[in-house]
């Protein structure tokens, strides 16, 4: 698996990946506000994010092709030790192998190697199981911030999780 940074044509692929509402607003918490997300959707909501905050949209690929992305930005204006991981999504065809691990080693990698973060953060609701599985293997701690989201298809405990480097 291969590391990138991300280009507008990987949103076809990654638009094809959110199949279903409950896989949109997992990966999306509803930034996005709407199902299905188009490649143009995707794209503008980057474009918007890149002219208030300081982010890194990566992608993940297997001989040239898409197959994993991130988005790694900072939450706190002027705190290079703290950066947040979202957005995070897999090819459904390789989700279940440990794709998910080796995609999340490789991106913490980065981050170590690239960037000054002591600190990486990231959110997962309680319901995605697979998803909190795979993010406490590769060594995130969940943290006792619990916050409620309401998304089109119910409300969600969004559960706090955290890494130190």
């Amino acid at each position: 698996m291969e590391l990138t940074l991300y280009k507008k044509q990987d949103a076809e692929y990654i638009t094809s990946w959110i199949d279903s509402e409950e896989i949109c607003y997992k990966w999306s918490a509803d930034r996005l506000n709407k199902y299905p997300v188009t490649v143009s959707d995707l794209n503008e909501m980057y474009d918007t994010i890149s002219k208030i905050t300081r982010f890194i949209p990566l992608t993940f690929n297997e001989n040239g092709i898409p197959v994993g992305h991130l988005i790694i930005r900072y939450p706190e204006e002027n705190n290079d030790k703290l950066v947040r991981f979202g957005f995070i999504i897999l090819s459904p065809e390789l989700r279940g192998k440990g794709n998910g691990k080796k995609m999340l080693n490789i991106a913490i990698d980065y981050v170590k190697n690239n960037l000054k973060a002591k600190k990486i953060t990231l959110g997962v609701f309680a319901q995605n199981f697979n998803a909190l599985n795979c993010y406490k293997a590769v060594g995130f701690k969940i943290t006792d911030k619990i916050e409620k989201y309401s998304v089109a298809i119910g409300e969600w405990d969004c559960i706090e999780m955290e890494m130190d480097l």
